[in-house]
């Protein structure tokens, strides 16, 4: 009896200290820290800031790129207080202009205007965990070489420059566009040169394109994911296997996550005549970004003096205050949990803040329920898959005091459902997930949007 016991204990030690082995793709260390920053900045400043253009000819005289009163400070300031995790800064736009003092290019600012450096000295000087980004487009309507196969080396050159000079950076931006330069030639680039010029610097840099390698374009340029997002996608030879728009593969072999980019303006760069979104828009494209299990990056142009707007700036602190006032107050907190199966991993582990806890379940079809203390008011469900382990939720259900209230297909690393129909008001939650493995969940929460 006593031997019995003891195999027993151990058997028992042994589950609870189980880690699950992970399912298809997973995250880097480099893309789940990236995943998590949740939203970054995107500063397009230039030639355009000053011309009114979006696009620039390249034919642009340099000395029309004149801030009045440069001061990257204080965009970091504003990205800091906004509650961004990163800056990502256009160096180099399709016109060719270079906002540092490039070797590889006559376009450019002169030394004593290299914004590269004044961002770069500016978070630094801050000391905090914001990190840098760059934006280095291959078009350019300006050097001579572009359309050959020269061109090739230049810019990779010019982005081992900027890497060697500036970084480390957490992101590189690689705008896939592809028009005509001073020659009338159009370019055929070289990614496998570019991509590797910046790896072989930064491994951990997280690359954007269409297809990655490191996060891809969601699609589109206004502000959401699909309702169906995978992080995975199929890609063979740098191009997609699929045509499934911006929402992955759900059969995909490369952990590539999506990047949601949108402008706080109606124009990329900032023009005198145009104002931002409003706090609710911002909102809600949060709510489908963010929300959808993408990165939200916010592009927010500096003005003429070279400054973040107050304009603009009010807006994104309003922004930060409505999501501080939303997400405050947890209602599952207290709240006692139990689920069907689990695999050494308590189902407890959905209501707590630390990221690499979490609730394992035994069977691709399993469901956890949540009994609250009161019956409480609410109208948005968060659920969290721990991704670091892979992206296994293909469906999931909702049911409020044994009423369905809501369905979706994906979670990955943050599903924010909301009620349409006002709020929901019960004492029992239980959520129904079926997947393409057992769903391993780090985190379940309830809001109320309105309370004060």
């Amino acid at each position: 009896m006593k031997k019995a016991l003891i195999i027993t204990l151990a058997m028992l030690m042994l589950t609870a200290c189980t880690t699950p082995e992970p399912y298809g793709p997973v995250p880097t260390e480099a893309q789940l820290a990236w995943q998590r920053m949740e939203i970054n900045m995107f500063c397009h400043f230039g030639p355009n800031t000053f011309t009114g253009a979006e696009w620039g000819s390249g034919q642009e005289d340099k000395e029309v790129f004149a801030p009045t009163a440069l001061d990257c400070g204080q965009w970091v300031d504003v990205a800091r207080q906004a509650g961004m995790g990163g800056i990502i800064l256009t160096a180099k736009h399709h016109d060719g202009f270079c906002l540092w003092p490039s070797a590889y290019s006559t376009h450019t600012v002169p030394d004593s205007l290299d914004i590269l450096r004044a961002l770069r000295t500016a978070i630094d000087a801050h000391n905090s965990s914001l990190k840098m980004g760059v934006y280095i487009s291959p078009w350019d309507r300006n050097h001579p070489a572009y359309g050959t196969p020269e061109y090739n080396t230049v810019f990779a050159n010019t982005l081992k420059e900027v890497h060697t000079q500036y970084g480390p950076f957490f992101e590189q931006w690689f705008d896939g566009a592809c028009g005509e330069g001073p020659n009338g030639r159009r370019q055929e680039y070289d990614w496998p040169l570019f991509e590797g010029t910046v790896l072989d610097i930064n491994p951990q840099c997280i690359l954007f394109s269409d297809v990655g390698p490191g996060c891809r374009w969601v699609g589109n340029e206004e502000g959401h994911a699909d309702d169906t997002n995978w992080s995975r996608l199929k890609v063979e030879s740098g191009k997609r296997t699929t045509e499934n728009g911006g929402c992955g593969d759900i059969d995909g072999d490369r952990w590539i996550p999506a990047e949601v980019d949108v402008s706080i303006r109606p124009g990329w760069f900032w023009h005198k005549d145009e104002h931002p979104k409003t706090m609710e828009e911002l909102m809600e494209i949060y709510y489908n970004s963010v929300g959808r299990n993408g990165l939200l990056l916010l592009n927010v142009p500096p003005d003429t003096n070279g400054r973040i707007s107050p304009e603009d700036s009010a807006v994104l602190m309003a922004f930060r205050h409505e999501r501080d006032r939303i997400f405050s107050n947890d209602l599952t907190q207290g709240a006692q949990v139990s689920a069907r199966s689990r695999l050494g991993h308590s189902a407890r582990n959905v209501l707590d803040t630390a990221y690499h806890t979490y609730w394992a379940a035994t069977s691709d079809n399993a469901a956890i329920t949540l009994n609250l203390d009161n019956p409480e008011d609410f109208d948005l469900i968060v659920i969290q898959e721990y991704i670091p382990l892979g992206q296994r939720v293909s469906h999931f259900s909702i049911f409020a005091d044994g009423s369905p209230v809501a369905e979706g297909t994906t979670v990955g690393y943050k599903r924010i459902i909301r009620c349409d129909t006002g709020h929901w008001h019960a004492a029992k939650l239980e959520l129904h997930f079926n997947g393409l493995a057992p769903p391993i969940i780090n985190r379940i929460a309830l809001y109320n949007t309105q309370a004060q």
